[in-house]
């Protein structure tokens, strides 16, 4: 649960190292007791770049040397080679389990990233809806954009992209799980439509953020996911750093000053690690937010995060690489 960001933008990193062949795979966390060398090999004992796990920390459990382990490879979030070597001594395994099948690629369990209720954290979407239509390629297929464009719609704060529920080990993977239809009831689609513009027009952009994300988790039915979704929203748009992005529309904000007020609002630098701005060229395009997966009742971000912040992220190619980023207004 502590690294979601860097699982989920795990893709644009690099090539991983795969399991090794005489390894056992095995899933769980491994919680550091003290610094100790990471490294890249148990016989050669590599660290080229001096890696270390930091005392408290968790870190995922990919495979053990043997069934009575001496060592655990672990998966260390914002590095170039985060499959990692550790010594047992290091720290303590928390719900190991061993695995009989395994992905090469990643190490996950065969079929374990499309298996409902296997997600360790969320990932929050929110879209900044006319910095989307204008500059990000839709093809023609969002009647929300034509509607922005054509003065019909209105929108001056955060929309819903999607809740998405993500299993570190399974990268940008996780979904397609197998579950109910999406049916939701006249009060939810009213609801809902505020914030999610698609659903002014249809629900096929809702029925397939819940056949991809939503139906990975069994928590809530589709009425409650969705209404969960949107209160996440709302309580983005109304924090300082939301409102931060609202009333600079038609003009530019600073990185810096955005991330400052994360920081203000939850009371420690760590949680600007939660935070994500996804940027088309200049334009900030959305914002996403990393979360637990207990989504605990809070009037705000602060109380749902409570405090369960994610460790340093890998860049993404798409995050906004200036500190000034122009915030779209809507129409023309």
């Amino acid at each position: 649960m502590k690294a979601p960001f860097a699982a989920l933008l795990a893709g644009l990193v690099g090539v991983w190292s795969s399991v090794s062949a005489w390894a056992e795979p095995a899933q769980g966390s491994f919680v550091a007791r003290q610094h100790c060398e990471a490294f890249q090999s148990i016989r050669k004992q590599t660290n080229p770049d001096d890696l270390k796990v930091q005392p408290g920390q968790r870190y995922e459990v990919v495979e053990v040397n043997k069934r009575e382990y001496d060592w655990l490879r672990i998966r260390v979030p914002g590095s170039d080679t985060p499959l990692r070597w550790v010594s047992a001594d290091c720290g303590s395994a928390e719900g190991l389990a061993f695995n009989t099948g395994k992905s090469a690629a990643s190490g996950e369990s065969a079929g374990a990233c499309n298996v409902p209720d296997q997600h360790d954290s969320y990932v929050l979407a929110a879209t900044w809806q006319p910095g989307f239509c204008e500059h990000a390629r839709y093809k023609g297929k969002k009647p929300e954009c034509e509607g922005l464009d054509s003065g019909e719609l209105q929108i001056s704060h955060l929309t819903l992209h999607g809740l998405w529920p993500n299993r570190q080990s399974c990268g940008k993977d996780y979904g397609h799980c197998a579950g109910p239809e999406m049916k939701l009831s006249g009060d939810t689609l009213a609801y809902v439509r505020p914030w999610m513009p698609n659903f002014r027009y249809g629900t096929s952009f809702g029925r397939y953020q819940w056949d991809k994300h939503g139906i990975c988790q069994t928590q809530m039915d589709d009425d409650a996911y969705f209404r969960r979704a949107v209160d996440l929203v709302r309580q983005l748009d109304q924090s300082a750093a939301g409102q931060y992005i609202v009333t600079n529309i038609g003009g530019a904000i600073s990185k810096r000053a955005f991330y400052e007020r994360v920081e203000k609002d939850f009371g420690s630098r760590d949680a600007q690690n939660n935070f994500l701005l996804i940027c088309s060229g200049k334009y900030l395009q959305e914002v996403r937010v990393s979360l637990p997966r207990e989504l605990k009742p809070a009037d705000s971000l602060v109380g749902v995060v409570d405090g369960q912040f994610a460790e340093r992220r890998a860049r993404d190619r798409s995050e906004c690489s200036a500190d000034r980023i122009l915030i779209e207004a809507g129409g023309r």
